[in-house]
């Protein structure tokens, strides 16, 4: 029955956003020029410097893409997590717990906002110039990880989005902690980890796994040395870090659910 009525459900969204073709088509270039903001960033500090953490301005423009396109799907399908808290506070959770599908899946497509492929567009469109400008010795593993890096990032993302926002089951105004660790995430993975100070590189990297949406996978991709002395290899661990990200997101979502005693209790 689910994977009739999610389809369903995310067609109609879709439907009534691009009923008002104007009003989409404004939102998309917003989105895009939103992205565009920490590219502008970047460009400006490449004006004063050669190099950052080692790492040329072509370089950081992949990183900077590749970590703009993951947060870009995962804010399409985990940013109404978002709102979490209100649904919650509201007593809303409580009538997604008497649907016969599951609360996260429900949550995550209530309010799919089409305008956020602008910013996935303005990520793909630095991605691409990236790649051309970067030296990269190709193969066809080099492909597959090329593909694969924005598919474990958006993972990666959703599953720390998940974790971080399921602290609303217990601190019901929990959203600014939320979103200190998933939009903090996307500004900290938008250049090299090794440029940060050590407590801040440990937690974003390593705690929540922010070093493997787009840092060691350039590193992979460049066929350079990390900087921090990790071993070659790591670069190419970002899908099985997605994937040991996403089966801990869904530990916490349901010990948080089972836990979960509703408004009136």
């Amino acid at each position: 029955m689910a994977d009739v009525i999610y389809p369903r459900l995310i067609g109609a969204k879709l439907r009534s956003q691009l009923a008002y073709r104007t009003s989409f088509a404004l939102d998309f270039v917003a989105q895009i020029l939103a992205q565009w903001i920490e590219l502008f960033v970047i460009l400006v500090l490449f004006s004063q410097v050669s190099a950052l953490g080692g790492f040329s301005r072509e370089e950081v423009l992949l990183m900077y893409a590749f970590a703009g396109a993951a947060f870009g799907v995962a804010d399409l399908f985990a940013g109404q997590l978002d709102n979490l808290p209100t649904y919650i506070r509201t007593g809303s959770f409580d009538v997604l717990l008497m649907r016969p599908l599951g609360t996260l899946p429900q949550i995550m497509v209530s309010d799919i906002r089409l305008r956020r492929i602008g910013r996935i567009a303005g990520a793909a469109a630095v991605m691409i110039y990236a790649l051309l400008h970067v030296h990269i010795d190709w193969t066809p593993a080099k492909v597959l990880l090329t593909i694969a890096t924005p598919l474990a990032g958006t993972v990666i993302y959703s599953s720390v989005w998940i974790m971080a926002c399921s602290v609303c089951f217990w601190i019901v105004e929990g959203r600014e902690f939320a979103n200190a660790v998933t939009y903090g995430s996307n500004a900290f993975t938008s250049y090299p980890i090794n440029v940060y100070s050590r407590p801040l590189r440990w937690f974003m990297a390593y705690v929540v796994p922010g070093a493997f949406v787009a840092y060691y996978p350039s590193i992979a991709l460049l066929g350079k040395q990390d900087p921090l002395g990790l071993p070659g290899w790591v670069g190419w661990t970002s899908p099985l870090v997605a994937a040991l990200a996403a089966g801990v997101a869904g530990l916490v979502w349901r010990f948080a659910v089972r836990h979960y005693r509703g408004t009136g209790s």
